[in-house]
């Protein structure tokens, strides 16, 4: 057997990308952080946890009482927050904006092309019947899809 062939260690099987939805392929949780977090902290908390993605979830209120909203922060938000000072401080002002989330039971291939022409690497996943964030999808979600996918 060949490199090519062998399952790298604690990968897993899935379904194929033409038969896949997002909620086959996500990871299930998240990493959220607190929004006055500084540039500091969010860096430490991505590399701790060798992470890409931290979510940021706050609280407004409405007229019709409070709601949840999120943020999320990626690691390339944190690196122009580095290297281009002024560019964020806290988590509040590092996180993107607007968030592009998916709900889980979007086709994993619908999914990759919003990542495609929302030039995004992460995408925040969505209950549709809480509504509530319940994980992330990400490229390399998508690629495992790919490389060990069936039908």
């Amino acid at each position: 057997m060949s490199m090519l062939e062998k399952v790298p260690a604690g990968s897993y099987r899935t379904l194929s990308l033409q038969h896949a939805t997002v909620a086959d392929a996500m990871h299930p949780g998240l990493m959220v952080c607190d929004a006055d977090a500084t540039l500091t902290e969010v860096a430490r908390m991505m590399a701790t946890h060798h992470v890409h993605f931290i979510a940021l979830m706050g609280i407004s209120a409405t007229a019709a009482g409070e709601s949840l909203n999120w943020g999320v922060i990626t690691d390339l938000d944190v690196v122009n927050a580095g290297v281009r000072p002024g560019a964020g401080e806290t988590a509040r002002t590092l996180a993107c904006d607007p968030v592009i989330s998916v709900e889980t039971a979007m086709p994993l291939q619908e999914a990759g092309e919003l990542m495609l022409t929302r030039g995004a690497s992460h995408l925040l996943v969505i209950n549709p019947e809480t509504q509530h964030a319940v994980g992330v999808l990400s490229s390399l979600d998508i690629a495992g899809a790919l490389a060990w996918g069936e039908a």
